[in-house]
């Protein structure tokens, strides 16, 4: 794609970074057919192609954001399909993560829309109030459908109709889980902030799982937080920033004080944004360095899993589990490959949903703020996955766990709590005991 951005704008590192990108498109519109919204909505301007060519206009004409172009940024999942499918290495996600930087610095949101993103920002990265605001949706639920009917209230409706009706005690343990036998690895454990508090037996299960396996699991280390995923997907990127140089930093004095083989992650939406820490901080002279290495040695836990030496599965194979790959697992980190291949040798039959390349519609705090497109690729990827008759479903990604369970009685559960039941652990909690689970023959679901 031809540009016309002046020197000027060019000595800017971020239009620099972003020219370079959008000279990299070919205008094939390959990415169309894999796009969620555009398959949805079938608008040019609701597909990748459509963003570049308006995020091409606003930042060579070096204009403030206009309605139309933050409509468009806006309905974006950053599901990241079209960098899949690109055959010319668009680097899409660095584009539209400056786009919206920039739609936060130079339009300003209708109030309602203001007011509820800054809520999200200031809750959802905060175990402590988030889990406050989950007890206090009880009480607003009940005005959620009347709160439907209001256009500006209908993120405010999808919010309370997510949220759990219990919310799981506190995890509040730290410190090391020491390893079963003869050490063979020390690795960090993100905790995170939404799923820590949704469903904090993922991690549980990761530390039980990981430790039988001889490896120390450290927890909680002083300074860790939120990866910074949710308010970079708003633009916020100051907050973003912050976020990731408190990891950086609770994460290098592990580093220095006892070593890290790696950094696992078990929300595959934070191991997009960890592995991205170097790009994020490449201009932060005092964490460049820092950020790249914790960035080398961020792993998604199934990586890390197939480096290791698994046990004799302990539980009946032939149990039917149709895999959902959530796509910033896919897409976003091109771990494809490892969960598919550890369901496998823990017994289980993997069924593959039809249209495995479209996103479910959770994506991060999209499913608040898009209900009504959210709904509808929810409600495709729940026939899609119930078409494959299996007994569980599941994925790496909380966000899609309580998208996908909330349109279907199939339990949902992280891969993980599989692998933990299958080698020695207990049976997840989302599996009921009164469950008939019977062998099953391979199904592929064309």
């Amino acid at each position: 794609m031809q540009t016309s951005f002046t020197p000027q704008q060019l000595s800017d590192p971020h239009i620099a970074a972003s020219e370079a990108i959008l000279r990299k498109c070919v205008h094939c519109g390959f990415c169309t057919a894999t796009c969620p919204t555009y398959v949805t909505l079938g608008n040019e301007l609701d597909s990748p192609r459509g963003r570049i060519y308006l995020i091409k206009d606003m930042l060579e004409n070096g204009r403030p954001a206009d309605k139309e172009i933050v409509t468009h940024v806006d309905r974006c999942l950053s599901c990241l399909a079209c960098m899949t499918t690109c055959p010319s290495g668009v680097h899409y996600m660095h584009l539209v993560d400056h786009a919206r930087a920039h739609i936060e610095k130079t339009y300003r949101r209708p109030v309602l829309d203001r007011a509820l993103r800054a809520m999200l920002a200031k809750i959802l990265p905060y175990p402590a109030r988030f889990r406050a605001a989950l007890r206090l949706a009880a009480i607003g639920r009940p005005f959620a459908p009347l709160m439907r009917r209001v256009p500006g209230l209908k993120p405010v409706s999808a919010m309370l109709e997510l949220a759990p009706r219990t919310v799981p005690p506190a995890d509040n343990t730290s410190g090391p889980v020491a390893p079963s036998g003869e050490q063979r690895g020390r690795v960090a454990l993100l905790t995170g902030c939404a799923q820590s508090v949704l469903d904090p037996g993922i991690n549980a299960a990761t530390a039980r799982l990981l430790s039988r396996l001889g490896i120390e699991v450290v927890r909680n280390p002083a300074g860790e937080g939120c990866c910074g995923a949710l308010v970079h997907h708003m633009g916020r990127e100051d907050e973003a920033l912050d976020a990731a140089r408190r990891n950086v930093d609770a994460w290098t004095r592990e580093i220095d004080q006892g070593g890290l083989d790696a950094i696992i992650i078990t929300t595959s939406g934070c191991g997009t944004t960890v592995k991205d820490y170097g790009h994020m901080l490449r201009l932060d002279p005092d964490y460049a360095e820092k950020a790249a290495r914790i960035a080398a040695l961020a792993k998604d836990v199934t990586e890390y899993l197939v480096t290791l030496d698994l046990p004799v599965p302990a539980i009946e194979p032939g149990i039917a589990v149709a895999y959902h790959s959530a796509c910033s697992m896919q897409h976003g980190q091109k771990v494809t490959r490892q969960p598919r291949e550890l369901l496998g040798k823990a017994g289980f039959i993997v069924r593959e949903p039809r249209e495995g390349h479209l996103c479910c519609g959770s994506a991060g705090t999209y499913n608040i703020l898009q209900p009504e497109i959210s709904a509808k690729l929810r409600d495709r990827k729940v026939k899609n996955i119930e078409a494959t008759e299996a007994a569980i479903v599941a994925t790496g990604n909380i966000g899609c766990m309580t998208q996908i369970g909330s349109a279907t009685a199939v339990p949902i559960v992280h891969t993980v709590e599989l692998l933990d039941w299958a080698f020695g652990g207990p049976r997840p909690r989302r599996i009921p005991e009164t469950l008939s689970i019977k062998p099953a023959t391979m199904v592929a679901a064309e």
